[in-house]
């Protein structure tokens, strides 16, 4: 413990696997260890099938790449600790270190989020405006949209480490997962949080819950210009064109939304289902992306079979 007059801050905390089924920790890595290299492998294929496909190179796979490459981070901030935990019983994490995995996990999830919003834009511009759709979301305004997105995570979540470190801790230092979450962190501390809590909903609504009622929108407009259309055929056509997206607009923002609940207003739930939620929201939306889109994307399938056919 470091320790300033009134001001205590833990030099480490303790990370948690599964509670209750510590025992079976190493059992239990099988499957975590094999979610991850299906996320691992997955979306890195995806990534290298966009780059060597020439026709792939439009705006909805340069978004898709931006999925990929955030999920990949996500599974990379994660995996060292929470299989730490499960094969070794690594529990320990300096103090800096967590707030540090902290930081990058939320920032990678906001970027998710906002990345999910781009790919409706996308297919709202696609399905609505098929003739400008090329002239509107050009390589220059892709890439603009992606920094945009990078600035406004990274900007908006710079003050929680700081606020973080300004508390006073208590004795107890025991984390409720295997990575460091803000709301967990901020738990422990014995000092007034109402800051912390205040400016962690704010940032919250204003950046994941502004994406998720704009990706609502866009729906409401896509489905507004489907049914226009002339025959049924084609209506089916743009809407199958949006599954992909639709699929992982749920597998992301459930579990998101079940944790941000779990942690504000769950706190007689048992620490078990509380785990639970919480990996499925950090590791299921990586694994399940690329499976997705490999079997809903006729182009990214054909590419991949032409890709293994050379080998």
């Amino acid at each position: 413990w470091e320790f300033n007059g009134s001001f205590h801050q833990p030099s480490a905390f303790l990370m948690m696997g599964i509670p209750g089924l510590e025992a079976l920790h190493h059992w239990i890595s099988i499957p975590f260890c094999a979610l991850y290299l299906i996320a691992l492998s997955g979306n890195c294929m995806i990534l290298f099938i966009i780059k060597k496909t020439q026709s792939l190179h439009e705006p909805m796979y340069y978004f898709l790449s931006m999925l990929a490459v955030t999920d990949l981070g996500l599974v990379l901030c994660t995996l060292p600790t929470t299989l730490g935990i499960f094969w070794f019983n690594m529990r320990r994490i300096g103090f800096d270190a967590c707030l540090t995995q902290m930081y990058f996990i939320h920032i990678l999830s906001f970027i998710e989020s906002s990345v999910l919003l781009a790919m409706a834009f996308d297919r709202f511009i696609a399905i609505s405006h098929p003739l400008r759709h090329s002239s509107i979301l050009t390589k220059t305004t892709v890439i603009k949209i992606g920094l945009a997105i990078i600035l406004r995570g990274m900007v908006s979540l710079l003050p929680i480490p700081f606020l973080l470190k300004r508390l006073t801790y208590c004795e107890k230092t025991e984390l409720s997962h295997s990575f460091c979450f803000h709301p967990d962190i901020m738990n422990l501390a014995c000092a007034d949080i109402k800051v912390n809590v205040f400016y962690g909903m704010i940032i919250l609504l204003s950046t994941v819950g502004m994406d998720f009622i704009f990706i609502v929108l866009s729906y409401i407009l896509i489905i507004k210009t489907v049914v226009g259309l002339a025959t049924k055929e084609e209506c089916l056509k743009a809407l199958n064109t949006c599954v992909s997206h639709i699929c992982a607009v749920l597998v992301f923002f459930i579990p998101m939304i079940g944790l941000s609940m779990t942690h504000r207003f769950g706190k007689n739930i048992p620490p078990l289902v509380n785990t639970l939620v919480a990996y499925t929201y950090l590791i299921i939306p990586p694994a399940l992306n690329p499976i997705i889109y490999s079997i809903k994307s006729s182009h990214i399938r054909e590419a991949l079979l032409r890709a293994l056919r050379r080998k």
